[in-house]
């Protein structure tokens, strides 16, 4: 028989990443057990945060023969997001991508010529990155 709570640490990356785009709208709606997987419903508010979760799904494990997921995107593809006090596009690149190098695509993607030089206020279009 399946394990509730050791399936949700297993998944609990998955679980936290969700959570930390509640700002922008991500919810979780039910976790619980489906027979011998863990069950995950769940929106996101776009494409940009769904690939993200989808990145976590695979490092938790890259069958994830034990999950059955069900998680709706709510938005479109891109992900608009309002530049805040302290923000960087590096910082802004890890929490969308996983990874800081992408800050330049980000750049280029919002005709951003210094990535130095973003205002707090200013709204951003995150794109869809492979």
């Amino acid at each position: 028989m399946a394990d509730l709570e050791q399936l949700k640490q297993k998944y609990a990356g998955v679980i936290s990443t969700i959570q930390g785009f509640a700002d922008l709208g991500a919810k979780i709606d039910q976790i619980d057990l489906d027979g011998e997987k863990l069950l995950l419903k769940a929106s996101v508010p776009s494409t940009v945060v769904a690939n993200r979760v989808w990145d976590e799904i695979k490092k938790a494990d890259s069958t994830y023969a034990d999950l059955h997921h069900e998680i709706a995107t709510s938005g479109g593809a891109e992900q608009p997001y309002t530049i805040k006090s302290g923000d960087n596009l590096s910082h802004i690149a890890q929490r969308f991508y996983g990874a800081a190098s992408k800050y330049s695509e980000v750049a280029k993607a919002n005709g951003i010529a210094d990535p130095d030089k973003i205002k707090v206020g200013q709204t951003i279009n995150l794109p869809v990155i492979s």
